[in-house]
């Protein structure tokens, strides 16, 4: 009898064993299939159908010099903007999606005021190398992977270093303080504090409370990917005992849909955030990229936008590449591509105030 008791209990452990390898097996698939989908490659869009400019508008003006250096397995492109200029050096970290020319109306802004700009495109984006962004630790890895090349080049290592980064790259910008690089102060854009904290609020929509049940598989899936290096957070950099503490600006909009105010963001974190240098601005009533946009810009691509939506409703979805065009080149690109001085000027003051040993 106890010999039947025990047979009968080993099936069931067999059985309730493969069932868990099923239900591992199919959630990590799931993980992997919605992990690649999200982390695809940003490749800059046709510069016929954006309006923003890319360097091509700049190019006569601003030269510019381009460098290559190794994150991971790929090769990255970076290059360098204002290289006579002496104010220090900017290196900036972009968003995910597309690469460092989406910001160009930023980075002149920085050169036109006398900084020298290393800007690059990370891992799966623009000009580098990688069949997708990989995941939201990435950035951090890839900048600390620029501050190494920028320590080693004399072009560059001349010059205090301050960071700027945007969303995926306002993480790395505080991030990459956990590594051992001399930063001399570090501006955070619209960033998030914690990678998995951050694809749970992404997934939010998509799966409601079902996403916490895919916590397990996602944890799993970035710590395979990322290793030590999955569970690194923008307030522990930013907490980092250096002496001094980096000084640190953190600046989010209050209507952010995609990295929210009191979700993800590093500015959510502000009462676990210990470092005496750290400063907060909160901008009200802005969002999560029209933050770097100018008031009146903001107004012209609200009415853009709207008769845009008129376009595409006439043509069901399906606009031709003629009308499309067309519809680009007669927008006001000069209005749209002008820089928000007011917050850039906030953030150079901050740089400018951090103590440095120039």
């Amino acid at each position: 009898m106890a010999k039947t008791k025990n047979s009968k209990l080993k099936v069931a452990l067999i059985i309730a064993a493969a069932l868990l390898a099923v239900i591992f097996a199919a959630g990590m698939t799931v993980t992997s299939v919605m992990m690649a989908d999200n982390f695809s490659r940003g490749d800059y869009s046709d510069q016929r159908f954006t309006v923003d400019y890319y360097y091509g508008h700049y190019q006569a003006e601003y030269p510019r010099s381009e460098v290559s250096f190794i994150s991971g397995k790929n090769t990255l492109k970076g290059f360098i903007y204002g290289a006579d200029n002496d104010k220090g050096l900017l290196v900036f970290a972009h968003g995910i999606g597309s690469g460092h020319e989406e910001y160009m109306k930023e980075l002149i802004w920085f050169v036109d005021n006398g900084w020298r700009v290393f800007a690059y495109d990370a891992t799966g984006s623009g000009h580098s190398e990688g069949g997708g962004t990989r995941g939201l630790p990435q950035s951090a890895l890839d900048l600390d992977a620029a501050l190494t090349f920028a320590e080693s080049d004399a072009r560059l290592n001349s010059l205090p270093v301050y960071l700027m980064g945007h969303s995926w790259g306002g993480y790395a910008a505080a991030a990459v303080l956990n590594f051992n690089h001399k930063i001399a102060g570090a501006a955070s854009i619209s960033g998030y504090n914690e990678p998995i904290e951050m694809i749970l609020e992404w997934t939010e929509d998509m799966m409601g409370g079902f996403r916490y049940a895919m916590l397990p598989f996602i944890w799993t899936y970035n710590k395979a990917l990322f290793g030590k290096y999955s569970g690194l957070t923008a307030v522990d950099g930013i907490n980092r005992l250096n002496k001094p503490a980096v000084p640190v600006l953190v600046i989010h909009g209050t209507e952010d849909g995609t990295i929210g105010y009191d979700k993800s963001s590093v500015i959510s974190e502000r009462e676990h955030i210990t470092n005496p240098n750290a400063k907060f601005i909160t901008l009200e009533g802005k969002g999560h990229s029209n933050l770097f946009y100018t008031a009146e810009a903001l107004e012209y691509i609200n009415e853009f936008n709207k008769d845009y939506r008129v376009i595409y409703d006439r043509y069901n979805g399906e606009i031709p590449e003629d009308v499309l065009e067309e519809i680009y080149s007669g927008s006001d690109r000069e209005l749209i591509n002008t820089p928000n001085e007011e917050l850039l000027s906030q953030i150079e003051s901050f740089f400018l105030s951090c103590p440095t040993d120039k």
